[in-house]
């Protein structure tokens, strides 16, 4: 084990557009997308392992309430993804208003299950199974006149 994991940061707008093509889990308080990084990226070993970012858009509100939105779920984050912090992956936070408002430990519970939804691995096929896609047939049956 590693010493020093942390919860590292998305600071880059591709990090951020990365991300969006995993996979997503919403509740009324958030959207969070994620995407699991592959593990052999060789010098990108400095980097923590778990990797979170936020977005909270102008139609949540003014920018104090923007703020404090983005604070709340940075505390959250740090409570409920700080031990799972071995996980190669990057997240979006989304906020949404009821943010302002929620229970501290609501907030804690939502990013701990979208944690587990969105870092899981995508299934590999059963053993046996063939991965070539069945051939398409057609609906309408095509007759064959003959040309004159």
């Amino acid at each position: 084990m590693r010493a020093g994991r942390r919860v590292g940061r998305l600071t880059k707008r591709s990090e951020f557009v990365a991300a969006a093509s995993g996979r997503r889990f919403h509740t009324e308080r958030m959207t969070v997308q994620g995407l699991l990084r592959p593990a052999d990226m060789g010098s990108q070993d400095l980097l923590p392992s778990l990797r979170v970012g936020f977005t909270v858009t102008k139609r949540a509100g003014h920018a104090t309430e923007r703020n404090r939105m983005r604070r709340r779920l940075r505390a959250a984050a740090l409570d409920a993804l700080g031990p799972r912090s071995d996980v190669p992956a990057d997240l979006v936070v989304i906020a949404r208003r009821p943010v302002l408002t929620a229970e501290f430990r609501s907030l804690v519970a939502d990013l701990e299950r979208a944690v587990t939804v969105v870092t899981k691995p995508k299934s590999e096929p059963k053993p046996g199974a063939t991965a070539e896609p069945k051939p398409k047939t057609d609906s309408k049956p095509t007759s064959r006149l003959p040309l004159t």
